[in-house]
Order: structure tokens, then C-alpha cells, then sequence
């Protein structure tokens, strides 16, 4: 009985004699929760095919205030960015991005890889079991069944109980089914004229698809391809005519304008958008037309609406890193960026949204051009190398059938005829890559063994231990040397484990993000537990990354 009067007498202290301001800072403490949370109504991922991080530099004044600027000004920019793996490649781009791991761990080793089980190539995305929604041929035949693990999109569905909605759209197929998860609402993606899907998200296409598709709204971007500056303004490229860019069929050189129109028939017609900025603002068309249908962030259920946008990718491939086209395309992509940031403001709400923009790997600087600059950089075949190899694999083993297959600069060996020859799968392994080591343009090589048997932290070894699949990968891996490429002598590629494909932008903004920047190191598999953190839902089932604290409120 005592013991109770004591607590009220100590409570009525308590209330009486604690200063005032201890007594607030006790209330500000106590928020409700409603008042602490952060959690967006929509979150928009961004990922531009083949973005180097030196883009938002390079760029820089050219750009206007709505685009990449808000980003980097209002948002927070991590400069030092980074794949840590290979090959950096689009398909194991987008999925490292949403699952937070590597190939090491989602299984996406490649766009197309050698499958060891059925010892034929597949497709990221194919998938034969699903039918094409929205066309007739078979471009709608994908899922991502081949990825072994969820994605951030996935954990979203999960903790709201599939009320939250996940749209994912791009102009390649993997671009969207790959983000999307395995539980998307929809994925769309591109294909002769029509935005499609795949019978693994639906039936039939929804009406509004429909709709957009038969307005032929795209039929607007069968137009010249000019500069949207004057192109003496784009002194940040090199000249417009020079012997490193590709061209489109037809063309007698490789210069603006770029008559879309007159080419229309030698380069795939709708196709040829692809590889023109106007890929991209078809697909904020489609994006934009799609936040609206599907009313995403209209409530306090989060949403998710992943874009990639692909023709950068394109427009790279072809024309080359330092080419005015790719400045110009980065200048228009600026735009289509403003334009979606506007209409999130107005349908959605400024400070109601999240976003991350990021890449799915960088790019090389055209080798021709670099060696004209006196910049160590070269070109090798495979084919040239083939006689000499073939010659080792006779004389060392009386048989080149050893050698299943070569793909994505790794060798798949058979372990049958390994086994029927009374050798050692690791010693075949060591001398095929002492053998590989020997040819004129390599840099250096590992074998399967060594992946197997080591903790590689840093460096090379790390990235090629981060991007070897077990299951999937091969007994062989192949790095070329700095500066040097397996392509042809226009345009530019990527897929290495060097630093100019594996440094691309990462840039955050909107609700529960911070104003700022870090140089400090962060890597790929560190957007999605920094998304997850900032939504409380659970990490994808793989993850390997970290969330960026600096990022976070």
C-alpha cells in the first residue's frame, strides 16, 4: 500500500518540478508514429543503360535546373560508385541493382550464357513457357524465372500484401522484367511499334495499353535527328565527323542531322528508335502514361515504378563515348528526366516520392581513338586466337571437344572427357589458363579452382569472385588488358571488370533522402538494403550490400 502511494507521489514530483524544456524534449521524443514516418508513396527507380558517371560531369552546363541538377543539388550524390563484379552487362546490371547481390548470388551471370545442365545458350529473360502479350511474334516469351532471388520490388509487395503496386517499364525486355521482380503488377517493354508484355503478368494487355498503343503516339519520333543545341556548343565530344563512330544504313557518314525518315526501312523501323534519344522519351511517355492509369502513389501504400532507359545504350554501341550523338542524347535524356519529376510533383506530390537513378554499367572510351591519342588500347579476336588454341587442346589432350563452349570471356570444359582422360579438372583448368595467358592482348586469367578455394577482397580477383556463379559459371576466366576490347572498331562496349565500366552514377532524392555527397566508396548491391532501410521492409533474400547511411534522414 505504501509502495503505491510513493509511485503517485513521484509522479506528481515529477510532473511538478521537471523543468519545462526537459518535459518537451520528453514529448519530442515521444512522436506518434505516424509523425515519424518517412516511408514514401512511391518510390521511382531510374537506370540508364550504359551511364558513365563522368556524363553528369562532362555535361554539367548544358543541363537544366529540373533534370540531373535536381538530383545532384537537392538530393545525394555518391561520386564513387561501383559494379563489383563482371561482366558488366544489362542484365546482371538491372538485377544487381533491385536483389542487392551479384551474379554470385542471383544467378544472372551474363544477357546469354552457356547453360551447363541443358548445354545450350540462354536468354536472362526467355523464358518458352510464357506466351507474347500485345504482338505475335515471340518477344513477349520472357519471365524472370532465371533469377534465383527476390528483389526489392518483391519485398515491397510482400510486406504490403501485394497492395503495393510494381510497374516496370523499359525499352529491352530485361530491362523491365528484371526490375519488375517476380512479382510484378506489369512489366512492358518495346517491340515493332507496340509497348508489350509477357502471359506470366497477364492475359491480355490492360486497356489504357491498348489505347496508348493504337494513338501511335510514337509514330511523333519518325523525325530527323537534329542537335538540341547548336552542335558548335558541344565542345565537351569530339568532331562530329571523325573514323570512330558506327553509322546508321544508308548513311554516308556518320554526322548530324540524321535523317530517321529516309533510313526508316534499312534500319528496322521502329527499331531504329532505339538507338536515338527519342527511345527515350518514348519510354517517359509510356512511364508517365502508366503513373497515371495506374494511379501509382495515389495513396499511402507504397508503389514502385521502375524505368530504365535504353537508348543510351544504343546510341553508345554505335556512335561512341566521346560522340557528339551521345552528348546530344544525355542533353534530350535531361529533358525527359525534367518532364517526369514535374508530373511526379503534380500527381504525386514534391517531397511524396523517392528516387534512385543509377546505371547498369559504364562504358570504354572507342580503343581507336584512345591509340590515336597515344593511350595504351587495342583490339583482339577470338577467331585469331582460335588455331593456335585448337593446336594446344590437340597436342595436350589429343581432342579440342575438351572446350564445351566460350562465352562471356570464360571457357565451360568437359568434365566427362576430363574425367575419361584421367586428368585433373584442376590441372586442365591451370594449363588452359597459363595457355589463354600466353596470347597478345590478355591481361590475366582464373580458374574455377581458385575461385572456389579463395576470399578475394579487392581488386580484380574480387570483382571476377563476385560475378562466378557456382552453378552457372565456367572453369576459365578471361580478363583483357586495360584499354582493350573483343569488338568492332566504331562505337563503344563494355562487359570488363576495369574501373571505366564499373564506375557509374548513383544519385538519391526525395522523401527520407538527405542533401549531400560521399566520395566514399559505395558499390551496386548497396541501392537496394539503403531502399529497403528507408522503407522498413525486409531485404531481398540475397543480399550482400549494405545500406548508405549517409543517404538516409
Amino acid at each position: 500500500m505504501h509502495k503505491n502511494y510513493f509511485i503517485v507521489f513521484l509522479s506528481v514530483f515529477t510532473l511538478t518540478f521537471l523543468p519545462s524544456n526537459s518535459l518537451a524534449q520528453r514529448k519530442s521524443k515521444e512522436q506518434p508514429v505516424s509523425d515519424l514516418r518517412t516511408e514514401p508513396k512511391l518510390v521511382v527507380g531510374i537506370i540508364v543503360d550504359q551511364m558513365r558517371y563522368d556524363y553528369i560531369t562532362r555535361f554539367w552546363n548544358h543541363y537544366g535546373e529540373g533534370g540531373f541538377k535536381r538530383l545532384v543539388n537537392e538530393g545525394f550524390n555518391c561520386k564513387n560508385n561501383h559494379y563489383n563484379y563482371a561482366p558488366t552487362s544489362t542484365g546482371p546490371g538491372h538485377t544487381s541493382v533491385y536483389t542487392g547481390t551479384t551474379p554470385a548470388v542471383h544467378g544472372i551471370i551474363g544477357n546469354n550464357w552457356y547453360d551447363k545442365a541443358t548445354e545450350t545458350s540462354v536468354y536472362c529473360a526467355g523464358d518458352p513457357d510464357y506466351e507474347s502479350v500485345g504482338t505475335t511474334s515471340d518477344a513477349g516469351k520472357m519471365s524472370p524465372h532465371r533469377m534465383t532471388v527476390t528483389t526489392i520490388t518483391d519485398e515491397l509487395r510482400l510486406h504490403t500484401q501485394m497492395r503495393g503496386k510494381t510497374i516496370a517499364v523499359a525499352l529491352k525486355d530485361r530491362g523491365a522484367v528484371l526490375p519488375g521482380g517476380h512479382t510484378a503488377n506489369a512489366a512492358y517493354w518495346f517491340s515493332e511499334g507496340s509497348w508489350i508484355t509477357s502471359s506470366y503478368y497477364m492475359d491480355k494487355l490492360p486497356v489504357w495499353v491498348e489505347k496508348f498503343n493504337a494513338e501511335k503516339s510514337v509514330d511523333a519520333y519518325k523525325k530527323p535527328w537534329k542537335t538540341l543545341k547548336n552542335i558548335n556548343e558541344y565542345v565537351e565530344s569530339a568532331s562530329d565527323y571523325n573514323a570512330y563512330e558506327g553509322k546508321f544504313k544508308g548513311e554516308e557518314s556518320p554526322v548530324f542531322p540524321h535523317d530517321l525518315p529516309a533510313l526508316w526501312d534499312n534500319n528496322g523501323k521502329y527499331e531504329m528508335l532505339k538507338a536515338t534519344p527519342f527511345g527515350n522519351s518514348m519510354t517517359t511517355d509510356f512511364a508517365l502514361a502508366a503513373l497515371d492509369a495506374e494511379a501509382l502513389g495515389s495513396d499511402d501504400i507504397t508503389d514502385f515504378l521502375a524505368v530504365s532507359f535504353s537508348s543510351t545504350d544504343y546510341v553508345g554501341h554505335k556512335f561512341g563515348v566521346a560522340s557528339k550523338e551521345v552528348q546530344d542524347t544525355y542533353l534530350r535524356l535531361d529533358r525527359d528526366l525534367e518532364r517526369l519529376f514535374k508530373e511526379l510533383d503534380r500527381k504525386v506530390g514534391k517531397g511524396e516520392y523517392t528516387v534512385f537513378l543509377s546505371a547498369d554499367h559504364a562504358a570504354i572510351e572507342v580503343p581507336s581513338y584512345l591509340k590515336d591519342k597515344k593511350i595504351p588500347a587495342d583490339y583482339v579476336s577470338w577467331d585469331a586466337m582460335k588455331n593456335d588454341f585448337a593446336q594446344f587442346l590437340e597436342f595436350n589432350y589429343g581432342t579440342t571437344d575438351i572446350v564445351k563452349n566460350f562465352s562471356n570471356y570464360q571457357y565451360f570444359l568437359d568434365h566427362d572427357i576430363i574425367n575419361n582422360l584421367d586428368l585433373s579438372v584442376q590441372e586442365v583448368q591451370e594449363a588452359i589458363a597459363k595457355e589463354v595467358l600466353s596470347y597478345e592482348g590478355i591481361d590475366r586469367t582464373y580458374t574455377a579452382y581458385q575461385m572456389w578455394q579463395n576470399d578475394y577482397t579487392h581488386g580484380i580477383p574480387y570483382i571476377l569472385q563476385n560475378g562466378y556463379n557456382q552453378k552457372r559459371s565456367g572453369d576459365v576466366l578471361v580478363v583483357l588488358a586495360p584499354g582493350t576490347i573483343s569488338y568492332q572498331k566504331t562505337g563503344s562496349t563494355h562487359g570488363s571488370p576495369q574501373i571505366y565500366d564499373t564506375h557509374v552514377p548513383l544519385l538519391f532524392y526525395g522523401a527520407g533522402i538527405k542533401q549531400g555527397s560521399t566520395v566514399e566508396r559505395t558499390e551496386i548491391d548497396d541501392i537496394a538494403p539503403t531502399i529497403a532501410a528507408l522503407l522498413g521492409v525486409a531485404f531481398p533474400s540475397g543480399t550482400t550490400g549494405s545500406p548508405i547511411t549517409q543517404v538516409l534522414k
